[in-house]
């Protein structure tokens, strides 16, 4: 079993430092910055083992090589992105397993935000760390990939387990909710749901993880192929990427 430390950092920004709870093997997970990660691997007394990237962007790579000097660690990433990401060793493919001490992950590759994004899925916890790919009520930005592997990598996530806890990479969720309510104002769960966010939100407190079960229900880009949905809100069902291709845009304008 893992212990997870959520580290928010710049303005919206969550990294997250794991720990083996048998071995104390530790890792982190897309660090922005080094100095905070820094401050909770002090307090806790430990050192890092490794660092973990979703992806090169610099809001998730930006205290790789830092870390890197103080504690001698490894870099995980992409094997299809290893020109990207700074000071990467070890660089591993779509199903691939990796341990951290005793705990296991498997990479799924999620293509769609950058061509080289990957997830870090550890099945046996029901974890899931998607970096970019899915937030809370949203999705990421297409900046490199299409519409087509942004369906298809929504698709693996969605086929995970309901009980699957989804960590990713920024506090959006406020945001993505108003974007959802304008999609379907008379969803009583949404409804719900935004309440809750309003009242985290005015404490300060973090909206992540979610759980894929709630995300199937409220996401609206996990709903490109839901017939009821897309009747709610007034959606020709085409296709899986054309639909989901034109609530994509439809974010990208509001």
């Amino acid at each position: 079993m893992i212990e997870i430390i959520q580290i928010p950092l710049l303005s919206d920004n969550y990294s997250y430092v794991i720990i083996d709870k048998n071995t104390k093997i530790t890792g982190c997970i897309d660090p922005s910055v080094a100095k905070d990660i820094v401050e909770v691997l002090k307090n806790k007394g430990i050192d890092l083992d490794f660092v973990l990237n979703t992806h090169h962007h610099q809001d998730h790579v930006g205290g790789n090589q830092e870390l890197k000097e103080i504690y001698n660690c490894k870099i995980i990433g992409s094997y299809s992105d290893q020109n990207r990401i700074p000071g990467i060793d070890i660089k591993l493919k779509e199903d691939e397993e990796f341990n951290i001490g005793e705990s296991i992950f498997k990479i799924i590759d999620t293509p769609g935000h950058t061509i080289g994004h990957i997830c870090f899925y550890f099945e046996d916890q029901n974890l899931l760390f998607c970096g970019d790919t899915i937030f809370s009520l949203g999705c990421g930005r297409l900046f490199e990939g299409s519409y087509e592997q942004m369906t298809e990598s929504i698709l693996k996530i969605r086929s995970l387990p309901d009980c699957t806890k989804i960590y990713c990479g920024h506090e959006y969720t406020e945001s993505n909710a108003k974007f959802a309510e304008f999609l379907d104002s008379r969803d009583d769960l949404l409804k719900n749901k935004i309440s809750n966010i309003k009242k985290d939100r005015l404490k300060s407190k973090p909206t992540v993880p979610t759980t894929l079960k709630e995300e199937k229900m409220l996401n609206p880009f996990m709903k490109f192929d839901n017939q009821e949905y897309l009747d709610s809100i007034k959606l020709k069902n085409i296709s899986n990427v054309e639909n989901f291709k034109t609530i994509r845009m439809m974010k990208d304008n509001f």
